[in-house]
């Protein structure tokens, strides 16, 4: 045999093991997902256990998708932050304003997909696909979020992180007074000081309601400039003295873009030197040809510098349902990992955005500096000077 085709068929043999019901989920994703979108889900769980959580990496989630209502913030976001397997977030508003609903003592509850809609909305049940949700509680979770939202801490502009650890301590509160714990990704992202940013803090309920108290002169804002930096100055930092940065995507949409524009921010527009993000992984069911950011590969995330070109051996596509993919993942790495040190990042940031500044202004200088010297005489000068 010659050595490439050696090289070629040098993969494990598929020999797998009958299945006998005593498989756990490390035995079942090891031996049993051996090719197609199950082989690259065993190739995500060996990513993120062994790589992206190792102690170096900084790992940042965006979670899109109607996850939290579905059990999904209780069943595996929460298990990841206590872990210290997440140490930063980007999510859509709308998984943190469902969010809330338990931690307020609120109950979602299975349903069914083929429901009649009309019935649905007589009766005052607001349909998520197959999971129902009282108007009601909706009508009060809208009233906690303008309530708190009026308090004196919040009169200001504040990034969506600063938004979000605060409410996340009222909820918290709040757990407590019901006999609640760790109902919400809020009050445990508060608890462990995990910075949870929205991209697009205005389309949620929990941005609507920020809007309506604005008609009665409230001062609360988002800063969306805060945002960026503040997420940029924690990639920067994450790879300082060779240290690692890894991004874990649920599905898609505009939280991947915030959570990968990071890379981008720091080269192209500060114009700091960076390479791009060393672990990508992704779980999603967007198809890359239709040209949409949700199913854009992370090749082509490397012509972006949102990925490190030399790194995309350490990123993986699951074209799979978050719902499915998601837990599986996690089970295997809480079953195969020990827990890391919380980094409480969201504590952090100050120090962390005056070295984005000191870096931003060094390199300014830098850039001005070449473009001084590059001038020609007499350029910028008209003929009747």
């Amino acid at each position: 045999m010659d050595q490439r085709k050696e090289k070629l068929l040098g993969g494990r043999r598929i020999e797998p093991r009958p299945l006998s019901g005593r498989e756990t989920v490390v035995d079942l994703v090891d031996d049993t997902f051996l090719a197609y979108n199950a082989g690259r889900l065993r190739e995500a769980c060996h990513l993120f256990t062994e790589r992206m959580l190792a102690d170096d990496a900084t790992v940042g989630m965006s979670i899109t998708g109607a996850l939290t209502p579905a059990g999904l913030g209780m069943s595996t976001v929460i298990p990841l932050i206590e872990a210290g397997f997440v140490d930063w977030i980007v999510s859509t508003g709308a998984n943190l304003y469902h969010d809330a609903h338990f931690a307020l003592g609120f109950s979602l509850h299975r349903g069914t997909p083929f429901a009649d809609d009309t019935e649905l909305r007589k009766h005052g049940v607001v349909r998520i696909y197959d999971i129902y949700v009282d108007y009601g509680a909706l009508l009060r979770t809208d009233e906690f979020f303008r309530e708190v939202s009026k308090a004196e801490e919040f009169q200001r502009p504040m990034s969506s992180a600063e938004y979000h650890y605060l409410l996340g301590g009222y909820l918290r509160e709040r757990e407590k007074a019901l006999g609640l714990e760790h109902k919400s990704l809020l009050t445990v992202a508060h608890e462990y000081a995990v910075p949870i940013y929205t991209s697009s803090p205005g389309d949620s309920s929990i941005g609507m309601n920020v809007a309506e108290i604005a008609l009665d002169g409230y001062k609360l804002s988002y800063d969306v400039s805060a945002d960026v930096n503040e997420t940029a100055a924690i990639v920067l930092e994450a790879k300082r003295n060779g240290g690692k940065s890894g991004v874990l995507i649920l599905g898609g949409g505009s939280p991947k873009n915030f959570v990968l524009q990071t890379e981008p921010q720091i080269q192209e527009v500060l114009g700091i030197e960076g390479v791009g993000h060393d672990y990508f992984l992704q779980i999603t069911d967007a198809r890359p040809d239709t040209g949409g950011l949700s199913g854009a590969t992370p090749a082509e995330a490397v012509s972006w510098g949102k990925v490190d070109p030399d790194q995309l051996s350490n990123a993986v596509v699951c074209y799979l349902d978050s719902t499915v993919g998601f837990p599986i993942l996690a089970t295997y790495a809480l079953a195969k990992r020990k827990p890391r040190a919380q980094r409480r990042l969201f504590e952090k940031r100050g120090e962390y955005m005056e070295r984005l500044k000191a870096a931003y202004h060094k390199a300014r200088q830098f850039r001005d500096d070449r473009v001084q010297a590059a001038e020609l005489p007499g350029v910028g000068q008209g003929k009747g000077s």
